[in-house]
């Protein structure tokens, strides 16, 4: 999902910003390609200690609804938009026992192998659960 953010850059080219969406969330950097990698590493941190502590993570508005209804604030400086991957804020995890036909284990298993970001069977399923999830509204 992406957050936009408002990066306002410095004489001094350091540049510093804020998510709109999320109160509380600031970053900065000595260049606008440093703030925006601290912009990642900020929101993540952010929504990572609200999950944690079993609190709502923010719904991102769009660039335009911030301008539409506050644009003296965001003058001077420019949009970005940062790529938030929602799977990791979804709780802690809680062991299931589940049933699957062998040869769907194994497919699941094959996949896990050829793309690491799926960590486990239980991340692929997880994975595969979420976007199941997305599609039926």
């Amino acid at each position: 999902m992406h957050y936009p953010a408002f990066i306002e850059i410095d004489k001094d080219g350091t540049a510093s910003g804020w998510f709109p969406d999320v109160d509380g969330c600031i970053f900065a950097g000595n260049s606008i390609d440093d703030a925006y990698s601290d912009a990642q590493s900020a929101i993540d941190a952010h929504f990572e200690a609200l999950a944690e502590n079993e609190m709502d993570v923010p719904t991102p508005k769009t660039m335009q609804y911030h301008i539409v209804n506050d644009a003296a604030q965001y003058v001077g400086g420019q949009w970005a938009l940062v790529w938030v991957d929602m799977d990791k804020f979804d709780g802690r995890a809680e062991r299931v026992n589940i049933t699957l036909p062998h040869r769907l284990l194994h497919q699941i298993d094959d996949a896990v192998r050829n793309k690491p970001e799926y960590r486990s069977r239980s991340g692929f399923i997880a994975s595969a659960t979420r976007k199941e999830l997305r599609k039926a509204g």
